[in-house]
């Protein structure tokens, strides 16, 4: 089994949606077990012909004898999750930006918890998901998939919250942000419960730890990244990313591979 990831090809999609991933097989009859780390993505994972079961921190999938459609989207998590698949399955996971699912459901419910299963967000949803599944190729799934969404897109204003995400990710103190804009800072914080899921201070430090991972990239350097991604200092930085990732920085950049798309931990 393999997990292939895609941008999107539609420049409405891009701007909202960060890409998606399709599971295929690779290897029959393997169990295969990942962990993924926390994310500001709102990350929606659509099953056929599996069952899921969700436990502390895990996700468990598994063949069934079943066309049903299952799915389950995910807002919020700030530990790793481990991910085990008992055996190959089909799965579509669509990662949404900030911000982004916004403009296709009208649902603030599904921030008010740090995951949902059985999340059905229209009533065509299960049929369309269900025909792309069944479709012979690649191509035509991600024709299909992008169509069908762009189908639920209504552009909305989002302005105010635009502009303070890009402030919390230049790293303003939150109390020149409530300045800024005349409002108070409890105020933003009920602006990021309901259309983020999460508060303004988590959303930064997630950010920052993602932040590094790219700048990795550059220098390879954890003294430098720690300062190019503005923690306060090393220690600082170890102590946010141990509690995002369980690991050292150290040990987390010797055992995931950074290069890629999305950021896993294959075990």
């Amino acid at each position: 089994m393999k997990l292939d990831f895609y941008k999107p090809k539609n420049k409405i999609l891009q701007k909202y949606i960060e890409g998606y991933y399709f599971i295929s097989e690779d290897k029959k009859g393997k169990q295969v077990k990942y962990f993924t780390f926390p994310n500001n993505f709102c990350v929606l994972s659509v099953n056929q012909n599996a069952k899921v079961e969700l436990k502390e921190n895990s996700y468990f999938v598994s063949s069934a004898k079943t066309d049903e459609i299952l799915a389950d989207i995910v807002v919020r998590y700030i530990e790793p999750i481990e991910v085990v698949y008992e055996n190959v399955v089909d799965e579509i996971t669509i990662y949404f930006k900030p911000l982004g699912i916004n403009h296709f459901i009208d649902n603030p419910s599904i921030f008010r918890q740090a995951s949902l299963t059985n999340f059905v967000p229209f009533t065509d949803f299960e049929e369309k998901m269900r025909l792309a599944f069944n479709q012979s190729d690649r191509e035509s799934q991600i024709e299909l998939l992008e169509k069908y969404w762009l189908s639920k897109f209504v552009q909305k204003d989002f302005s105010l919250m635009e502009q303070i995400l890009a402030d919390v990710e230049a790293y303003l103190k939150m109390e020149s942000i409530a300045l800024k804009y005349k409002i108070s800072r409890k105020h933003i914080s009920t602006l990021f419960l309901k259309h983020i899921g999460k508060p303004p201070s988590e959303y930064r430090k997630i950010y920052r730890f993602r932040n590094s991972l790219l700048e990795y990239k550059k220098s390879r350097n954890l003294t430098k990244i720690s300062h190019e991604s503005l923690f306060y200092d090393q220690s600082h930085f170890i102590k946010d990313f141990k509690t995002l990732t369980k690991i050292k920085p150290s040990k987390f950049f010797k055992t995931v591979d950074t290069e890629k798309e999305n950021i896993w931990l294959f075990v």
